[in-house]
């Protein structure tokens, strides 16, 4: 799909939002390249993988995430010839064990979530590889003394060689005439040498190697010749331990090495799974729904609101701002019309309606829940156009009308049954009787290619067109004549009315004055209105009778939904209490059993079916047991 039309749509905020609700590196970086598509299965799939997590987070949590760093990076430099830092691969070992951790909560997962499942099963057990990492390396990223017996002999010659410099020092500072001779009383560290700070003008009265001066000069930094053969064996072992280290860094990178593909395929998948946590508590946090995919074309949104909005009114609320609430709007295509034309005042939300339409169905086709009420559907669309805010162009020399229209024009060149098109005040900018007449030559085409539409206007001419042309239907934001203000609310099958005058006769217009501005509407605008006032209530009842029966489709579908649980509880309850009655039954003296009320185990020492009792050997006694108060053991 066209970035410049996810742009317009503001989809990048979207994908922020998602990435937001990530717990990991991994999933972030996902979700902020997350891309809709148009093939119908894989759409289908991302929903269901939502949908499952929903029902399995409820009872189990989210996949154990802490701990899982992007080490993408490390894992492909195993390649090169140079091992990775101990750092590095401290890190890698800490992620293969929480992925660990995360298959293991995938294969718990009931065969209900088989969608989950196949994801989890892209997660390889590489818990093997992190257990020989920890074995040399502990969790600071530093070698431990143990990872080979050379480096445990080496760090501890090392130590041996560092007490009896230690001894050295400590013996030539219990001497007054060298303390006297030194710049302060204390030994200090150069280049993991000890040297004593000599005043200079005691140079030559410790014998030993001056290894640097001051930058005043007044201090020499002697290292006494008592010291010198000491640190000189430091520091071969110091080098003997860096290529010791190496070693042992070269042989872990090696099993890292050997496992490229499977580390990245089994990061790859945790990304994954972590985008499909961040949508599934973005919905529950939003009240978002998977829509229902319409392979039919038909768009049918209840109680849609705009995603950025409803993030925009939180913050303002956060702020201690007035709080205030996003409109949800019911829109609806490809069933009894394609087109639907969409009139109102300015900042009555006809723009807003465009781009929460576009931002539904990107959404949808990311695999995304979207706020809406449930029972809406979606059909699935190869392309998005859209056409909204100032086109003009000042490198090309084009006016606003000219460039909308040039952006129109590329639309009509490309689009098809399977496109969605935005347009946000078709035929603006120019003479309203001419712009009119393009915008009908627009709808007209996008029909002639059987596309689905969404077009915003101020000319009343385009009303008429739903009235004289099939597949096509009004809608209008409503306006609230009281507080002169829109509602924001959308009225299907209702085209806008007159509000200039209703808002002059609200502002003290007189009566007269109206009567004549009405005067001066041509035949046409009166026969419109007319036909506009003959309609409108039987629209208003239609669409309410719509509203009922699609409410009373998502209740049976609740109630079914219910049902379908409760019968599976019931089963699972049966199979249980079957399998525990055949394991009475069973029971023979010596078995192990656990006993519910003590909370304890013990071992059968008489079955007593007639009195639907067990005697049970518990520690140092032996009681009297109802069978319905035994249960299976379980492994410790």
């Amino acid at each position: 799909m066209d970035e410049s039309v996810l742009s317009k749509l503001e989809f990048e905020a979207v994908r922020e939002l998602c990435a937001a609700h990530c717990a990991t590196r991994l999933g972030k970086r996902l979700a902020l390249s997350l891309t809709p598509t148009h093939k119908i299965a894989l759409i289908r799939e991302w929903l269901g993988q939502v949908e499952q997590m929903m029902c399995v987070v409820d009872d189990r949590g989210y996949p154990p995430m802490g701990g899982v760093h992007d080490v993408r990076e490390f894992v492909r430099r195993s390649m090169s010839p140079i091992p990775l830092e101990a750092h590095e691969l401290a890190d890698i070992a800490e992620t293969l064990v929480v992925t660990s951790a995360i298959r293991q909560w995938f294969a718990r997962l009931g065969e209900e979530s088989d969608l989950l499942h196949r994801v989890g099963q892209r997660i390889e057990d590489l818990s093997a590889i992190a257990v020989v990492i920890n074995e040399s390396i502990d969790a600071r990223g530093q070698v431990r003394d143990y990872a080979s017996p050379k480096l445990a002999s080496i760090r501890r010659t090392i130590e041996q060689n560092k007490d009896h410099v230690k001894r050295v020092f400590e013996r030539l500072l219990k001497q007054p005439s060298l303390t006297k001779m030194l710049q302060y009383g204390g030994a200090t560290l150069h280049a993991d040498r000890t040297v004593l700070p000599l005043k200079a003008q005691y140079r030559g009265r410790i014998p030993g190697i001056i290894h640097r001066t001051s930058d005043t000069g007044a201090t020499l930094f002697v290292e006494p010749a008592e010291a010198v053969q000491l640190n000189n064996t430091i520091v071969r072992l110091r080098d003997e331990e860096s290529k010791e280290i190496t070693k042992i860094l070269r042989v872990l990178t090696q099993h890292v090495q050997v496992n490229t593909k499977a580390i990245l395929d089994t990061l790859r998948a945790v990304g994954v799974i972590d985008v499909i946590g961040a949508k599934c508590r973005y919905a529950k946090q939003r009240h978002c729904i998977c829509p229902e995919i319409d392979e039919q074309g038909v768009m049918d949104l209840h109680e849609a609101r705009h995603p950025l909005l409803l993030e925009l009114f939180e913050q303002r609320a956060g702020e201690n701002e007035m709080p205030q609430e996003v409109v949800p709007i019911d829109v609806r295509l490809g069933d009894d019309f394609d087109v639907l034309m969409i009139t109102g005042p300015n900042t009555g939300g006809k723009t807003v309606t465009l781009k929460t339409v576009g931002l539904m169905a990107v959404m949808t086709q990311c695999g995304m829940p979207i706020p809406a009420g449930e029972g809406s559907r979606m059909p699935i669309f190869s392309q998005i156009f859209i056409d909204v805010g100032d086109e003009q162009s000042l490198q090309s020399s084009l006016s606003t009308f000219s460039g909308h229209l040039s952006n129109i024009l590329k639309m009509l060149n490309s689009c098809n049954d399977q496109s969605l098109v935005l347009i946000d005040e078709v035929g603006a900018g120019t003479d309203p009787d001419e712009g009119a007449a393009i915008g009908r030559a627009v709808v007209t085409e996008l029909l002639s290619r059987g596309v689905k539409g969404l077009i915003t206007t101020h000319l009343s001419a385009l009303k008429a067109i739903a009235f004289t042309t099939e597949r096509v239907d009004n809608a209008s934001v409503e306006f609230d004549p009281q507080t002169l203000k829109p509602t924001y609310r959308l009225r299907l099958g209702e085209p806008g009315n007159s509000n200039a005058l209703i808002i002059a006769q609200r502002l003290g217009m007189s009566k007269r004055m109206i009567a004549r501005a009405k005067s001066y509407l041509d035949d046409q605008a009166h026969a419109l209105s007319q036909a506009i006032e003959g309609t409108l209530e039987s629209r208003r009842k239609a669409e309410s009778a719509r509203k009922d029966a699609r409410d009373a489709v998502v209740e049976a579908k609740r109630e079914r939904e219910k049902f379908e649980a409760s019968d599976r509880d019931m089963k699972e309850s049966q199979e249980k209490f079957n399998s525990w009655t055949k394991w009475v039954n069973d029971l023979t003296p010596g078995d192990e059993v656990f006993i519910a009320p003590l909370k304890r185990k013990g071992k059968v020492v008489r079955m007593q079916l007639h009195k639907q009792s067990a005697l049970v050997s518990s520690g140092a006694m032996d009681v009297e047991v109802s069978l319905r108060n035994l249960e299976i053991p379980t492994e410790d």
